[in-house]
């Protein structure tokens, strides 16, 4: 789970140490389990407490009009089962169409260009800002949807709109161009007092967000991408109501249907929601605890990622590294 950790920290604050104190310093676990490499997964029904195979998993969610499916960003366990669900979803529903917090809004034109062939993979990735995971993690996905005609929405806001909201506060997007403004949600900062509470929390407990000034800019950064990421997803079920739309996101967005899970549904409460969440395999004997059940519709269990660092003196200097690298990078 570090690597979602050290992606997040790139982004300064904001979603950014959401990640770093969620397991940051776990340590994969051997367990009596089916899962035996970190390719691996198990899904389980949170309403009943079955595990599903992948084909009872899509039956399940073959009427939904927006699928979620939160990852540890970097884990091949979630990004398998990604692709897997991709696949197997368009065998029930071709109307489709892939949503990415991975893409920032103002790269459409580079991802459309590519999609539609007019760009090697090369200049794809280097022109849309492509995550340093892209070929390994997301390639599969966009290549299937590439191959199949679909659509790709760059979902996410740019981030370096995010990061200054995060060191400005909201006041920051008077700056912005009319331009740079339609690149983000017409109402960014709207709010759910759960979410907050859940963010806020986790920020406090983790010891670095404590100036509360520096705490509420994270959060409105947050709820920038969040807002962003389901404003994106409802423009595009509306230009084509009778599609389905998968989109990918890190697990805080979506988790407990919250963040742009319950954004989305504010614009649009007949949307028929599904999320999938994921979880660290446990050491119990059911893999997961009775608190990871309100984190989604599905939750699929996953081998905990090698940690990073074993030395705490190193992980914090890595960290610290990375946050003066974001904060060196200027605001209009």
């Amino acid at each position: 789970m570090q690597k979602e950790c050290f992606y997040y920290l790139r982004l300064l604050g904001l979603s950014a140490v959401v990640a770093v104190f969620a397991g940051c310093s776990s340590v994969a676990k051997q367990a009596n389990t089916s899962l035996q490499t970190l390719y691996d997964y198990q899904i389980v029904d949170s309403q009943s407490q079955r595990y599903l195979n992948l084909d009872q998993a899509v039956a399940k969610l073959k009427d939904s009009d927006v699928i979620f499916i939160g990852e540890f960003h970097g884990h091949h366990g979630s990004h398998l089962l990604q692709s897997q669900l991709q696949q197997a979803l368009y065998g029930l529903q071709p109307n489709q169409i892939l949503s990415l917090e991975q893409f920032d809004r103002d790269t459409q034109p580079v991802i459309n260009r590519y999609l539609y062939g007019e760009m090697g993979e090369y200049t794809f990735i280097k022109q849309s800002r492509a995550w340093k995971n892209y070929t390994a993690s997301y390639r599969p996905l966009v290549e299937f949807a590439k191959n199949h005609g679909l659509e790709v929405v760059a979902a996410n806001a740019p981030a370096d709109i995010v990061r200054c909201v995060g060191r400005e506060g909201e006041g920051y997007l008077t700056k912005l161009t009319s331009e740079e403004r339609a690149l983000i949600a017409q109402q960014p900062f709207s709010n759910n007092p759960a979410y907050e509470t859940k963010f806020k929390n986790f920020m406090q407990k983790g010891k670095r967000a404590t100036d509360l000034q520096r705490l509420q800019q994270s959060y409105l950064a947050q709820l920038l991408r969040d807002n962003t990421m389901a404003e994106s997803i409802y423009r595009a079920k509306q230009q084509a109501p009778t599609h389905q739309i998968i989109h990918l996101n890190g697990s805080f967005h979506s988790n407990e249907f919250l963040g742009t899970v319950a954004e989305l549904k504010r614009l649009d409460a007949n949307l028929k929601i599904s999320v999938i969440s994921p979880v660290m395999f446990k050491d119990s004997s059911a893999g997961y605890e009775a608190e990871d059940l309100k984190l989604g519709d599905l939750l699929y269990l996953i081998l905990p990622l090698p940690a990073e660092y074993l030395d705490q003196t190193e992980r914090l200097d890595a960290m610290e590294t990375l946050f003066k690298e974001a904060e060196n990078k200027p605001c209009k």
